[in-house]
């Protein structure tokens, strides 16, 4: 595998960012490693981080390289702060950076397919609001959205944040003062809106752990799923909000990606 790590600049958000990327390589003495590259356009895995963390952190936290390795599969880690994925008020544009323009820079940086069928998105806590609404807002771009631990029920129960002096301040800086219930902010509104739609539809992941402090979070956004026609698989189990988890999940996810063959 090559493993970049990737500073460049963002005309959305008009400041320099980054992005780690793993790329296929095919190796046959590499000891300890048995890595596939499938051709020249690399179906691509975008992974998200969570509130508190940053583009390196999947690669510091699990051993997402090495479970890669074997598929013959890209991956693109971005970062973007404290944004839940959305052009903020008080902010960046963030969805329109993660959305739009990231795709098309990393497709332009590096050998990633352009086919939806070949793009995948996931992420944890903030990054499974970000995966779901990515799955969702832009259907006809991903084939599959994973959620571990997402925050999924962000426009009825976004007080979710232990400090309650920065549940205020970040929903206000992201959101503002309104309430985004029945937009595109609303992952439930979301489900409703794709379950109408004629348009493609992705499949959806979604796991969280029974102690997870976004449970309930979690069991609102799989009852709204079930009243729709899309495709979710839906997992539990013991667990907390914490890497140990998510490193064992981020397994489950990859096995369940809808890889061509």
């Amino acid at each position: 595998m090559a493993l970049i790590e990737c500073k460049f600049y963002s005309e959305v958000l008009g400041l320099s960012t980054s992005m780690t990327v793993i790329l296929p390589q095919q190796t046959t003495t590499q000891i300890g490693m048995s890595n596939v590259s499938k051709g020249t356009l690399h179906p691509t895995l975008y992974l998200l981080h969570g509130l508190s963390d940053d583009d390196s952190i999947w690669l510091r936290r699990t051993s997402i390289e090495r479970y890669v390795a074997e598929m013959g599969i890209a991956v693109v880690m971005p970062q973007v702060h404290r944004s839940f994925y959305t052009d903020m008020k008080a902010g960046g544009q963030y969805w329109t950076f993660i959305s739009e323009e990231l795709p098309a820079l990393a497709r332009s940086f590096f050998p990633l397919s352009p086919k939806r069928e070949d793009n995948f998105v996931a992420g944890l806590s903030m990054g499974g609001y970000g995966a779901m609404k990515l799955g969702l807002r832009k259907p006809e771009n991903w084939a599959a959205a994973a959620s571990l631990s997402g925050a999924l029920d962000m426009a009825h129960n976004y007080l979710n944040f232990e400090d309650s002096a920065q549940k205020s301040k970040d929903y206000l800086q992201v959101f503002g003062d309104k309430d985004i219930t029945g937009t595109p902010e609303d992952l439930l509104w979301l489900l409703q809106e794709v379950n109408r739609s004629k348009g493609p539809k992705p499949l959806l992941y979604q796991c969280c752990g029974t102690e997870d402090f976004l449970y309930e979070d979690n069991q609102v956004f799989r009852k709204a799923c079930a009243k729709t026609k899309l495709s979710l698989t839906y997992e539990e189990g013991p667990g907390q909000h914490e890497w140990g988890y998510w490193d064992t999940k981020i397994r489950d996810v990859l096995k369940w990606l809808p890889l061509s063959k």
